[in-house]
């Protein structure tokens, strides 16, 4: 019996540790201010815009026209339509590049290759989109300020570009919090941002090496198995103890998904990718007591971190089993979710989230639910792992609009 309480305490206070380890970085990030180098004559890098397609080109003209009208004039976009009907795809430009491989690709990874190996000039930076975003008119702009500061992997902000149902506010609601624990905090206080997936620029020789990695040369034959992109692009950065900063102001708008359906297929591949890439989080923490790196410290604990809605839910158990065998841990576990709860509030208010956002944390046992279904599917992903369908076809300008 004083094993199994032995035991309980080492797990419970793990999960203490992750309830209140994020509301102790945000309160020191407080304290730091932003300082980006600033070179005495500023560059104008060029960028390659990859945007990656599914099923699905339609989607992408808006994007493709944020990008074409950003106030930034340096960069070529390369749509590739992957498994695409373009024909009826009309738009045509000096910048712009729409490549259709055969035969399909059926993998974004492999989609970003050829985009590469179709630029028409060598960039300095290579910038991934997918076919659902929108750029911020300063999107651009706001990278360079980055680049020329000597950074060579940047994560935009990617935020919701809809918030126009229960679902869509309740994924925003998510992404808000992760973006500011999982990517702003982080750079603020000296680590690196976690990997959106899009809306992220990485020098073009990097990215290179970064796609002639052994991780992706050989994930792309495991076809849904293969640990997702971005996590790969992350570890072979954080590996090399590079640093991943977060341009705040560099709005990448991403569609949420507006269905329970939606939250399973998008969770269940999820969820199977951070499981999947436990052994490579441990990884990178051992890397940082070897070599002393805070960096590396900082973004494997939050790498690391369990999904949410499980860290809640087994804090919850443990809390209300401590009460009966170690209440002083029950209860400093009910303390914990409390800080939790409350800092979840206090990233929402700091991120400015929009009222729809706000209205939303009502209804989140439903989408909390959906998320255990989630779990169940993770079994098989070759059969379950389904592509996210998108609906949202509108401009940039609407967008924008709705956010005065």
């Amino acid at each position: 019996m004083s094993f199994l309480i032995y035991i309980y305490l080492i797990i419970s206070g793990l999960i203490l540790f992750f309830l209140v380890f994020p509301f102790l970085t945000v309160f020191f990030s407080r304290f730091v201010k932003e300082k980006i180098p600033t070179p005495e004559k500023e560059k104008e890098f060029d960028y390659g815009c990859i945007i990656t397609a599914y099923r699905n080109a339609e989607i992408t003209k808006p994007l493709v026209h944020s990008l074409v009208n950003q106030k930034y004039s340096n960069f070529h976009i390369y749509l590739v339509a992957d498994n695409c009907d373009v024909s009826d795809y009309n738009i045509q430009g000096e910048k712009f590049t729409l490549l259709r491989p055969e035969p399909a690709l059926n993998l974004k990874a492999k989609s970003i290759i050829h985009g590469m190996e179709n630029y028409v000039r060598k960039h300095d930076y290579t910038v991934i989109f997918d076919g659902d975003n929108l750029a911020h008119p300063d999107f651009l702009k706001t990278i360079n300020k980055y680049a020329n500061g000597g950074y060579r992997s940047i994560q935009g902000q990617r935020t919701a570009k809809n918030v126009d149902s229960n679902y869509a506010a309740m994924d925003a609601l998510g992404e808000f919090y992760k973006n500011y624990i999982e990517r702003y905090v982080t750079y603020l206080i000296g680590s690196s941002s976690v990997i959106s997936g899009s809306g992220m620029a990485v020098e073009t020789e990097l990215y290179t090496a970064y796609l002639n990695s052994p991780e992706i040369q050989e994930g792309q034959k495991l076809w849904k198995k293969m640990l997702q992109e971005d996590k790969i692009l992350q570890n072979f950065l954080l590996k090399q103890n590079e640093k991943i900063v977060y341009a705040w102001d560099a709005i990448c708008y991403d569609e949420k998904v507006t269905s329970g359906d939606g939250v399973e297929t998008q969770r269940s591949r999820w969820l199977f990718s951070y499981f999947q890439n436990l052994p490579n989080t441990l990884g990178i923490l051992r890397r940082s007591i070897t070599n002393f790196s805070w960096n590396q410290l900082i973004f494997g604990i939050a790498t690391i971190t369990p999904p949410l809605f499980i860290l809640v839910g087994v804090a919850g158990l443990l809390a209300i089993l401590g009460l009966f065998i170690k209440p002083v841990m029950g209860i400093s576990l009910f303390i914990g979710l409390a800080i939790f709860s409350l800092n979840v509030l206090w990233t929402i208010k700091l991120s400015d989230a929009p009222k729809e956002v706000w209205n939303a944390i009502w209804k989140l046992p439903s989408f909390i639910l959906k998320q255990f279904t989630a779990l169940l599917k993770m079994g098989n992903p070759n059969k379950n792992f389904k592509h996210t369908e998108h609906t949202k076809k509108v401009s940039i300008d609407e967008v924008m609009s709705k956010k005065l």
